[in-house]
């Protein structure tokens, strides 16, 4: 049975407890053996089959013991407070693998390896990022807060651009890196202090990402 029609596409900035080059990117052990972070997104142009998705915004936060890939992780989304029961309902089944082939998303392969999936939350997001700036902030008032920046040289003080390129990835081909802090109170929770922060545009399908 064919899966729903689905696209979403819009600004995405994301964190985790990995130094700046997240040895994960490159098929490495994390940088202190397990893995914790989120994603925040705004969608600019979205739908779900016939259910519109545009100017709503999401957070997924998220936790692994080890490695993504050896599972045993914990997920939970963060949706719209502005969304309607329709569109809570298809941003929940897109951000936990659903109405997706196999392992050609992130969120599907989150989903995968994620043994508990905490209820969703439904409250005002403030987001906004500017991607190519390296600057972004995030604030869901009771549950996270995130700020990321360029890094810095610790030589001049200057704004130090670098960016990963994955041909093949299923959640970017490029993306900006900066450094970020994040306070995560919730279910999950997160105190990520000058860790890895990416920047990148999400343009993303059932049938996986939309490349250039």
């Amino acid at each position: 049975m064919a899966n729903v029609d689905w696209y979403l596409e819009g600004p995405a900035y994301g964190a985790c407890n990995c130094d700046h080059g997240c040895p994960c990117q490159f098929e490495g052990k994390p940088t202190h053996g397990n893995c914790r972070g989120f994603e925040a997104a705004e969608i600019e142009r979205g739908h779900f089959g016939d259910v519109k998705l545009d100017g709503l915004r999401f957070v997924l936060i998220y936790a692994w013991p080890g490695p993504i890939y050896e599972g045993k992780g914990e997920m939970q989304a963060v949706i719209d407070e502005r969304a309607d029961a329709a569109q809570r309902e298809a941003l929940l089944t897109i951000l936990t693998g659903g109405e997706t082939d196999e392992a050609q998303t992130h969120w599907w392969v989150f989903r995968a390896m994620a043994e508990k999936v905490h209820p969703p939350l439904h409250r005002p997001i403030e987001f906004s990022a500017d991607i190519e700036g390296r600057v972004a902030a995030v604030s869901v008032p009771g549950v996270l807060r995130s700020r990321g920046e360029p890094i810095k040289s610790p030589v001049s003080g200057e704004p130090h651009r670098v960016r990963i390129e994955l041909p093949n990835g299923i959640e970017f081909q490029v993306a900006e890196i900066g450094n970020g802090n994040t306070l995560a109170e919730g279910a999950i929770r997160l105190d990520l202090k000058n860790c890895y922060t990416q920047f990148n545009r999400l343009r993303h399908t059932g049938r996986g990402l939309v490349r250039n």
